[in-house]
């Protein structure tokens, strides 16, 4: 597909169709990344995205106390000889 610059104030851009946005599944936020002679654009993958909620959720429930670690102290005694 080819497509043109255009220019918006002082700069350049280039309009996106709505089929390309959805079939790269792309967001609001974007990395954009200069590879050779190419422009690579791609959706902003934040891989920690909601930890913070999900682990006030387990210290909520007392799902975050590390005492039961200590029971399998011994467990595996022994299993690589």
């Amino acid at each position: 597909m080819q497509t043109r610059l255009i220019k918006i104030g002082n700069s350049q851009g280039v309009r996106l169709p709505k089929t390309v946005i959805e079939q790269a599944n792309l967001a609001d936020e974007l990395e954009l990344e200069v590879s050779g002679n190419a422009v690579i654009i791609s959706s902003v993958h934040n891989p920690r995205s909601g930890w913070a909620e999900s682990a006030a959720t387990c210290h909520e429930a007392g799902d975050d106390l590390l005492d039961d670690w200590d029971t399998t102290l011994g467990d595996f005694e022994g299993s690589w000889e």
